[in-house]
């Protein structure tokens, strides 16, 4: 649910970021995003390591553009309604979806990883 509050802001803030569709398919999209975060993210974060330490990790912000592309490509292929027009767009939605995230886990108690 996190997520798909995330993904809302992003849409609201970011030219560029557009979504038409009902809004129950925002929480399958938020869903989605879970997923591949989950999935995908930590195996890019390894394969890039050298690239985050050498930019000091600023190239997650990359990473994190990049795993906003893939589930807008997936969901523009399952009908659910979300785009991105453009690599400067996902850059800005990543950054407004890591900050909203961290503020609803962090107002809700929603902890992202156990001690």
């Amino acid at each position: 649910m996190i997520n798909a509050l995330s993904l809302v802001a992003a849409v609201k803030l970011v030219d560029g970021i557009t979504f038409t569709g009902e809004w129950w398919k925002m929480i399958i999209i938020g869903a989605i995003f879970g997923l591949i975060n989950s999935l995908i993210k930590p195996i890019t974060k390894l394969l890039t390591f050298p690239l985050i330490i050498l930019t000091l990790g600023l190239f997650t912000l990359v990473i994190n553009a990049v795993m906003l592309t893939i589930t807008a490509e997936l969901s523009e292929s399952l009908n659910l309604g979300l785009q991105i027009h453009g690599f400067w767009p996902a850059v800005k939605g990543a950054i407004i979806v890591s900050f909203v995230s961290v503020v609803l886990s962090w107002v809700t108690g929603v902890r992202w990883m156990k001690p």
